[in-house]
């Protein structure tokens, strides 16, 4: 049953642009599934869903983190997609994104699993990852451009 639900949950994210858990809850009841806020919002963190900017500057659910596999240039479109610059101070990264885009980056570059990165951080437009050293912040923020280009 949870993943019919899950499936079905991808298929309509996908299909539609929702941007609230109580969209989603209703278009899972109209498509025959008995679901709380509460079960599409552990749906939405197990499947790893994060919203970005849809039309008209709403916001909508997407799918960024479906697994392992050959995602990277998924990752890489949606770092393309978000990017505006980069910088650094210390060994703290420092990501300027499109307008609602930074949490959508921000799990793409997660997803990339840089070993750099110790963590990060997403505003609306702005990311924040702590590196280990400065060294490798230099190094990541290198290519980060790279991939960008």
């Amino acid at each position: 049953m949870k993943s019919t639900r899950q499936k079905k949950l991808i298929e309509l994210i996908e299909q539609n642009e929702i941007g609230t858990q109580e969209e989603l809850a209703l278009m899972l009841k109209k498509s025959g599934f008995d679901v709380t806020q509460a079960t599409v919002s552990r749906d939405i963190r197990e499947l790893g869903l994060t919203k970005v900017s849809g039309t008209g500057g709403n916001q909508k659910y997407i799918l960024i983190n479906t697994g392992k596999g050959d995602l990277s240039d998924k990752f890489i479109r949606v770092l393309k997609d978000g990017f505006v610059s980069v910088d650094m101070a210390q060994n703290i990264l420092v990501i300027k994104t499109v307008s609602g885009m930074a949490m959508a980056v921000a799990a793409a570059i997660d997803a990339m699993d840089f070993s750099e990165i110790v963590g990060s951080i997403a505003g609306d437009d702005t990311i924040m990852a702590a590196v280990r050293t400065v060294g490798e912040t230099r190094s990541l923020m290198e290519k980060i451009k790279n991939m960008v280009q």
